[in-house]
């Protein structure tokens, strides 16, 4: 019995992980990407403005 308890952790955490990747690439694309990629686009410029506040001289 000591075999299932050293196992389970590992196969638990292996479904688990694959139930993330599925989920994640299913994701992918679809109605809102244009929607989350212009929100990326919108932090990554807010993000490169305050980095740059002395330029605008």
């Amino acid at each position: 019995m000591d075999y299932v308890s050293a196992l389970l952790p590992p196969v638990v955490m292996a479904v688990f992980f694959t139930a993330l990747v599925v989920t994640i690439v299913k994701s992918q694309g679809g109605p809102n990407k244009a929607k989350e990629d212009a929100a990326v686009d919108a932090a990554l410029a807010r993000a490169e403005s305050a980095r740059q506040p002395g330029t605008a001289d």
